[in-house]
């Protein structure tokens, strides 16, 4: 029932237009969406806002995140693979400039060298000795070059120019892949010679096999015409051409995002080695960088999915219920004020009733006057004194002026009941009074009406109009609990230290326990659907301690309802305490 009630509360099928004293003041389904509106609009607005902003600043921190790891890692290897050529070039350096360079064209000499360079770096193939003309005048390797000419070749013009050279990997004649590191060595003023050595790539591929990398991505080498100079997971085998074009020319580390495949974009760190033809590339998929991102982004969207939907069932309740409370208020003060004008209206009856009674008055005691002027002619006429019919007539009227008169004698005692006067009233006749209201009701409905009253109990000093309301409230609201055929008994008994105790039981519905608790609150009514105000009994229970008495209830469902109520023999003098 209570989600019944916040989910489709009951304004929810109110007809504004409709006509009558319950007509909505309001529009309140419209007023429902537009607080539904604004409670959505001020608790998700932010949190989207919030959420757009942590995106954005996170991916954009994790992608400068893998910038910056990128750019380390291309950076270290730079240092290493131009350390690798750098120390074996300084070798060769030393070694033409420590020994005589004359001996080299001695075979053991420069067999011994090579097997020193072996041992303390590897990587060397082969060394041999070049004369100015391009002419190699020793050699000590696997391989046949003595006497071979060099002169026409690009590397020896470099390496006469320039003092040193470093190639980039080729095959040569060898049909392996290979590199050549030649320095210049002035034997006296004008003439010089160059040393060469020949390195294998064994060793300069295992630097960029041995990097920590992910699975996806690669390292490798290429040279400045784009030819790549060592095995790459992405682009095939050494001497494949790169798919993307060669980045700007930088000898400092440099991170760009490049387009390898139609759906495959990358982060590549670059350097260009000074002093070789070689560029070091390390490429990493974007999507493996950014995978972990969206990972959490993916479990993120759907958290915040779940938590956005449970954000509107609140907000839909809490609408729904703020607004259906103030329907339900709307709907009460709008029965409310049609009870008033009913009431109003009841009221100008009693007070038109008790002018019409006092107005009666008059022309009763004209009546009764008449009536009994007719009985004394008829007393005085032998013609009608022995007609017996004609007397009983007579005194059937005034019988019946006689009764008219207590009937309005009554109603101008109960119409003034709202003076508080103080005095000796017989709580029988006080009993007999309210009944007298009620007698034709019990009549039609068959209820059977029992009083009793203690033979001892005389007179009891209170306000008779305020007994009298107290007593009718109790007893009408008896009638309405009970169905037809029911009993109603009304007892009037002696209490405790000078008291007097008042109870009506009936045997009509009860009231539940859950009930009992609140039956004496202001507008808390059991009957609300039946027009009841919640004011009768309140107004009652105020009356009794206005008489300075106590008021308790008892009921059980099924059984009925006993209402007691005590009230002090004779008031209290003003002094006693």
């Amino acid at each position: 029932m209570l989600l019944k009630g916040l989910f489709k509360p009951e304004f929810w099928n109110a007809d504004k237009k409709s006509a009558g004293p319950y007509k909505s003041l309001f529009d309140y389904q419209r007023i429902w969406r537009l607080c539904f509106v604004i409670l959505v609009v001020v608790s998700l607005v932010p949190l989207f806002i919030l959420a757009f902003i942590d995106f954005n600043v996170t991916r954009v921190a994790i992608k400068s995140e893998n910038m910056l790891r990128g750019a380390r890692t291309t950076s270290n290897t730079r240092r290493a693979v131009a350390y690798f050529l750098e120390e074996r070039k300084s070798a060769l350096q030393l070694i033409v400039e420590l020994d005589d360079f004359r001996s080299f064209q001695r075979k053991e000499r420069l067999g011994e060298m090579l097997s020193a360079l072996k041992n303390s770096f590897g990587g060397f193939i082969d060394l041999g000795i070049i004369d100015e003309n391009g002419k190699q005048l020793a050699y000590v390797g696997p391989h046949n070059l003595e006497g071979k000419e060099y002169k026409g070749q690009a590397w020896f013009k470099q390496a006469a120019d320039q003092g040193t050279y470093i190639s980039d990997v080729f095959l040569g004649y060898r049909d392996s892949p290979h590199l050549v590191i030649a320095v210049k060595h002035f034997t006296d003023k004008d003439h010089y010679k160059i040393f060469r050595a020949t390195l294998d790539t064994t060793k300069f591929n295992g630097i960029l096999s041995s990097l920590d990398l992910s699975e996806g991505a690669d390292a490798f080498l290429v040279n400045t015409a784009g030819i790549i100079q060592t095995p790459s997971k992405w682009n095939g085998d050494v001497f494949s051409k790169i798919s993307f074009g060669l980045p700007e020319k930088s000898f400092r580390t440099k991170v760009k995002k490049i387009q390898l495949k139609k759906d495959l974009s990358a982060i590549v760190g670059y350097a260009y080695i000074e002093g070789t033809p070689f560029i070091i590339m390390v490429v990493k998929p974007e999507a493996e960088l950014m995978g972990a991102w969206q990972r959490s982004r993916d479990t993120l969207t759907w958290i915040s999915s779940i938590s956005v939907a449970v954000i509107l069932l609140v907000m839909w309740a809490v609408a729904s219920y703020m607004v259906d409370r103030i329907y339900i208020a709307d709907m009460t003060r709008s029965k409310l004020l049609q009870q008033m004008e009913h009431h109003n209206r009841m009221a100008s009856i009693g007070r038109l009733a008790a002018g019409v009674a006092h107005e009666i008055n008059n022309p009763l005691a004209i009546i009764n006057e008449k009536a009994g002027l007719l009985k004394d002619l008829f007393t005085f006429s032998e013609a009608y004194n022995a007609d017996e019919r004609i007397f009983g007539l007579v005194d059937s009227v005034i019988g019946s002026v006689e009764r008219c008169g207590r009937i309005t004698k009554r109603l101008l005692g109960f119409s003034r009941q709202d003076d508080v006067e103080l005095r000796p009233v017989l709580p029988k006749m006080v009993v007999d009074t309210v009944l007298s209201f009620l007698n034709k009701e019990a009549e039609y409905r068959s209820i059977d009406v029992s009083v009793d009253v203690q033979p001892c109990i005389f007179e009891i000093v209170t306000d008779r109009g305020k007994l009298e309301q107290v007593l009718l409230n109790l007893i009408s609201n008896a009638f309405q609990a009970m169905k037809d055929g029911g009993a109603l008994q009304v007892a009037v008994a002696k209490g405790d230290k000078g008291r007097l105790d008042f109870s009506v039981k009936d045997d009509g519905c009860g009231i539940p326990a859950t009930d009992l608790k609140k039956i004496f609150e202001p507008f808390y009514s059991t009957k609300k659907q039946a027009g009841g105000t919640g004011l009768g009994l309140s107004i009652t229970y105020g009356l009794v301690q206005d008489l300075g008495g106590s008021m308790t209830v008892e009921s059980e469902v099924g059984e009925g309802t006993k209402f007691s109520f005590s009230l002090p023999v004779s008031p209290k003098n003003k002094g006693e305490g």
